[in-house]
């Protein structure tokens, strides 16, 4: 595609929707923070940015979108584009991609909010030079993006590690787990909800020292080992709003601790390097968000983007 053009982009989620327009160099032309109510009231003030963007700006050549989940995204499935068994009320079944298509007549390219930040810290953070990486968040849910031989990874669908069962911690044996289909998943043990309802108190409020974080490393760090035995990534980033410094330093030794210096290609990683915290900013699932869309036309990603050209890109000031 010849240049120059316009990208859209959105990073959907449960609390908020992040949109935005850029130059095919990644220069932010204009941004707009939507409350995340109900699909109705959401996507059309979306769409209406987007067509009103596309008035002042030029057409859009491309619309990329990181969405909560989970999400349809085989090309052939009935509900392709559509939001699944969401527990966000009022939002399970609804057709994301479907919307914005009768709206904009442009190519769009849908995948999931973690898989959307893996691509931003593709760009600007620790993903950078690594063929294979993961993403993990943790906070409201657990999930994981996957980047193998620099693409996302979909398969007949998005992959759901967050919900995968894990051994159980010592000392908490008698924890429900929180998850509505599997009880003690990952995301059932060691989201922020889960920690919320074991210790009473949200997860921002507990001390450094408190009993609640080497289980929530324990389970983090399940799940870490779980990736290095079947993705075998270069790096696993570890972010979202339960992780805090002192977290890293637990993930790690506990993550030392489980692969018991199994398999002679991980005696030698340094975890220091190996578990990592996110550094492409806040907004790496919306800068994640153009670079799909920027990917979807033109077979490559952006790696030109300068982070200078994002600068004016600061979630706290975006319009509302």
């Amino acid at each position: 595609m010849a240049s120059p053009f316009i990208i859209g982009g959105i990073e959907a989620g449960g609390t908020k929707f992040l949109c935005g327009v850029a130059r095919d160099d990644g220069t932010i032309l204009e941004e707009i923070r939507i409350p995340t109510t109900t699909p109705v009231e959401t996507l059309t003030a979306a769409s209406n940015f987007f067509t009103q963007a596309a008035r002042r700006h030029g057409t859009i050549a491309a619309l990329g979108i990181g969405s909560f989940g989970p999400l349809s995204l085989r090309p052939s499935a009935r509900d392709y584009g559509c939001i699944t068994s969401t527990p966000k009320p009022t939002w399970q079944g609804t057709d994301l991609l479907g919307h914005f298509r009768q709206i904009l007549d442009v190519p769009m390219v849908l995948d999931t909010d973690v898989n959307a930040a893996a691509a931003g810290e593709l760009l600007f953070g620790g993903g950078r030079g690594l063929d294979s990486f993961c993403y993990v968040t943790v906070g409201t849910g657990i999930g994981v993006g996957l980047l193998i031989d620099g693409a996302p990874h979909g398969g007949a669908n998005h992959p759901e590690a967050g919900h995968i069962r894990v051994v159980r911690a010592p000392g908490d044996a008698t924890f429900p787990g929180l998850c509505p289909y599997h009880r003690d998943c990952v995301e059932g043990m060691a989201c922020g909800p889960a920690m919320f309802a074991r210790w009473g108190r949200p997860a921002e409020e507990l001390d450094d020292d408190h009993p609640a974080w080497p289980i929530e490393a324990h389970y983090i760090a399940e799940l870490c080992a779980t990736l290095t035995y079947t993705v075998r990534p270069d790096r696993i980033i570890v972010g979202g709003g339960v992780m805090r410094p002192a977290m890293y330093g637990l993930v790690r030794n506990a993550l030392e601790h489980k692969l018991a210096c199994y398999d002679a290609s991980l005696r030698d990683v340094d975890m220091l390097d190996y578990i990592a915290r996110p550094s492409a900013g806040a907004s790496a699932g919306f800068t994640g968000a153009l670079a799909l869309g920027f990917r979807h036309v033109t077979g490559r990603w952006p790696m030109h983007w300068a982070i200078g050209a994002m600068d004016s890109l600061h979630t706290e000031d975006l319009h509302s």
